[in-house]
C-alpha cells in the first residue's frame, strides 16, 4: 500500500482542492490531509479562515480521495508525520516548489500544478469585492 500525505488549510473548499486532491490521490492508495488548525493559521500562518478547523475537517471527510484528517499544528511536524504514517509520498501544490525538498531523505516529495484560475485567497478577495460594492449600492 502506498500511502501519501498533503498539508494545507483547506478553507472554502473550492474545486482546486479538489483537483489537488484527486491527483494526490491517484500516485498512490491512501491519503491522509494534514489540516491546519485554527491556532496554527492564526499564529504561523497570520491567516484567519472563515470555517473553524472542525468544519474544514467534516468537509475533506466527506471528499472521497481522502482517507484520513489529522491536525497540522506546527511546521516542524512534517518529518514525525511522514514516519509515524508510514508515508510513502509527500504532495504540495507547485506554489511549494524546493521547500520540502528536504523530506526526501524520508519519501517521495511531489509538487503538483495548482488549478490556474482559482484559489481561496481569489475567492475571499473577490467576495470582499462584491461586499463593498453592495454597500455603494
Amino acid at each position: 500500500m502506498r500511502r501519501i500525505i498533503t498539508y494545507g488549510t483547506f478553507d472554502l473548499l473550492h474545486y482546486g482542492h479538489i483537483n489537488l486532491l484527486k491527483r494526490a490521490k491517484e500516485l498512490g492508495d491512501y491519503l491522509i490531509v494534514a489540516l491546519s488548525t485554527d491556532e496554527f493559521n492564526w499564529y504561523s500562518k497570520q491567516k484567519k479562515c472563515y470555517f473553524s478547523y472542525e468544519k474544514r475537517k467534516q468537509l475533506l471527510e466527506s471528499v472521497r480521495y481522502v482517507d484520513l484528517v489529522i491536525p497540522e499544528e506546527k511546521w516542524e511536524q512534517k518529518v514525525s508525520d511522514v514516519q509515524l504514517y508510514k508515508v510513502d509520498i509527500f504532495v504540495m501544490g507547485d506554489d511549494w516548489v524546493g521547500k520540502f525538498d528536504c523530506l526526501k531523505k524520508y519519501c517521495d516529495v511531489v509538487y503538483l500544478e495548482r488549478t490556474p484560475e482559482i484559489s481561496s485567497s481569489q475567492i475571499k478577495h473577490d467576495l470582499a469585492g462584491a461586499e463593498s460594492e453592495a454597500k455603494l449600492i
